[in-house]
């Protein structure tokens, strides 16, 4: 096995020295949050579809000339990044009034916004995250003005791009968070969107049932999130329902979108009190090798042949 130096872990991954210099390899865990952080409780699959998810939109994205740290998927769990200087900023763009943006302007949950909204914070947890202007980001030097102005640039592209990718699919983005590093090639450097873009970067509300698909209005429950990772996999193409399990009793979803599955992996999903056993047949794109995650209803194990969030304010 190999040994890798760990350079950070948060609440949704981990970051390990990468094989290359100025790279890391990204490993997404099942952790989600819950009222005791010394005891965070696991969604079982939410790993697996957060790379899948990120990979699938940062790719989308990549092909519309958005820049990002992705190189490719290694696996199931694990991405291949460049290493960028972080910046110690998230930016959220609204859409519609949401969260802790509604309660600060006295407006009704879910009402439109007469345009998109841009908001930055400052990531310094032990001070959760306050809201800041341009004006503390350049007196503070934590970013230049002209940076200032290529991450809103960028923000509105993503915010653009994914409003229609979502809408596309039945869902309306309500909010998205992103972050942007300094991506250094020598002497140059430039603005790109750095870390994941998962369902806990984003508000999206199902314009068929009109119930809002994040943890925030589900609550805690693993089972519940691992339901919305499913369910938002599943609308962009990579899970796709209507095959049989083995003796053709149970049901199977594939992810991917097509192609031939490089290695077949399984593993178990919290679903209710039941599991969902899960199998992938992820297609090898153009810069990843690609395994597969086969899910089946019936299965209360929880096993992975295979190794190898935060919340918006």
């Amino acid at each position: 096995m190999i040994r890798r130096r760990r350079i950070y872990e948060g609440k949704n991954k981990v970051l390990f020295e990468g094989p290359e210099p100025g790279t890391l390899v990204q490993y997404f865990k099942d952790d989600v949050l819950s009222g005791n952080p010394r005891r965070p409780e696991t969604a079982m699959g939410k790993g697996v579809l957060t790379n899948r998810i990120s990979e699938y939109l940062m790719l989308k994205l990549a092909g519309v000339g958005i820049p990002s740290n992705l190189v490719r998927r290694l696996n199931m769990r694990e991405q291949l990044v460049r290493q960028v200087e972080p910046i110690p900023l998230e930016l959220i763009i609204r859409n519609s009034a949401a969260g802790s943006f509604a309660e600060r302007l006295g407006l009704s949950e879910g009402a439109d916004l007469p345009r998109s909204v841009l908001e930055f914070f400052y990531t310094k947890e032990d001070l959760e995250r306050p809201f800041v202007s341009d004006e503390h980001i350049t007196a503070f030097g934590w970013a230049a003005p002209h940076e200032v102005d290529d991450m809103m640039a960028l923000a509105l592209r993503v915010n653009d791009y994914l409003s229609g990718l979502f809408l596309g699919i039945g869902l309306k983005l309500l909010d998205v968070r992103l972050v942007f590093g300094r991506l250094w090639d020598q002497e140059d450097m430039r603005i790109v969107l750095a870390e994941e873009l998962s369902p806990e970067s984003f508000r999206l509300l199902d314009l068929r049932t009109g119930e809002r698909l994040d943890r925030e209005r589900l609550g805690p429950a693993p089972e519940r999130l691992a339901d919305v990772y499913r369910e938002i996999a599943h609308r962009l193409g990579l899970l796709t329902e209507g095959l049989t399990g083995a003796g053709g009793s149970s049901p199977v979803a594939t992810l991917g979108v097509g192609g031939t599955p490089a290695t077949v992996t399984t593993l178990n999903v919290a679903r209710g009190g039941a599991a969902v056993r899960a199998a992938a047949a992820i297609t090898a794109l153009p810069l990843a090798p690609a395994p597969a995650l086969i899910l089946d209803l019936d299965s209360g194990q929880n096993s992975e042949t295979t190794s190898k969030g935060e919340q918006t304010p």
